[in-house]
């Protein structure tokens, strides 16, 4: 597939309409025109203008997240709500498969018996697995799958091509993003990420973000 746009030519016609909205609304901005594909289609997904000052991405994301994709990355997602609004046949086409391990029994066993949470567990399960490295980690719920993420690359060495890091919420959300953040810009480890500054973001986020990149798959952005 080479065409990842809506594939109806009205579901063309509705979508370029919006996004037309978007640009003449949006104000003067400093993000790349790749960039602020992603942005865009964040924006597109929540109506929500807020994005144009919330969204952090890291010089190599973008080009990390395609290079992923097209390689067939695995794309670990925190809950199967993701998984769930990815365009399947778009991730079939350079041959990515999806995850969620949260409610795999094991994990759920795991977490009751260590009174941590599932999520927790479901990200050590991926990396039990080794499949975290080279992959795409999309946590769009919660905010302890981030968390341990940066654990794992920090105490086990786990390389994802790109974290996307946008779990919505009260408890956590916000500094689990923030260690991220920390982690690259402080401890100067170096992993790509896309993330939602502050308490918003949530699986419809990290869906657009994942469709954005697919689109950028197929195209010449800088």
């Amino acid at each position: 597939m080479n065409d990842m746009r809506q594939m109806t030519g009205l579901g063309r016609k509705i979508e370029n309409s919006s996004f037309n909205v978007i640009d003449q609304e949006i104000g003067p901005h400093d993000f790349t025109p790749s960039q602020w594909e992603i942005v865009r289609r964040v924006i597109h997904a929540t109506a929500d203008f807020e994005y144009k000052h919330l969204m952090m991405i890291h010089d190599k994301a973008i080009t990390s997240g395609i290079n992923a994709l097209k390689n067939g990355c695995p794309i670990i997602c925190d809950v199967q709500m993701i998984i769930a609004g990815l365009n399947k046949a778009r991730l079939d086409a350079y041959g990515c498969s999806t995850h969620s391990f949260i409610s795999d029994e094991d994990v759920i066993r795991v977490a009751k018996e260590k009174n941590t949470t599932r999520a927790i567990e479901a990200m050590k399960k991926a990396h039990q697995l080794k499949l975290l490295d080279g992959a795409i980690i999309a946590v769009g719920n919660a905010p302890t799958s981030l968390i341990e993420l940066c654990r794992l690359i920090k105490e086990e060495n786990v390389k994802p091509a790109l974290i996307i890091g946008v779990p919505v919420g009260f408890i956590s959300a916000v500094e689990s993003k923030e260690e991220v953040l920390d982690m690259v810009r402080e401890q100067g480890i170096e992993v790509p990420y896309i993330l939602s500054r502050g308490r918003k973001g949530g699986s419809t986020i990290a869906v657009s973000i994942i469709h954005a990149l697919l689109l950028l798959s197929t195209k010449d952005y800088q």
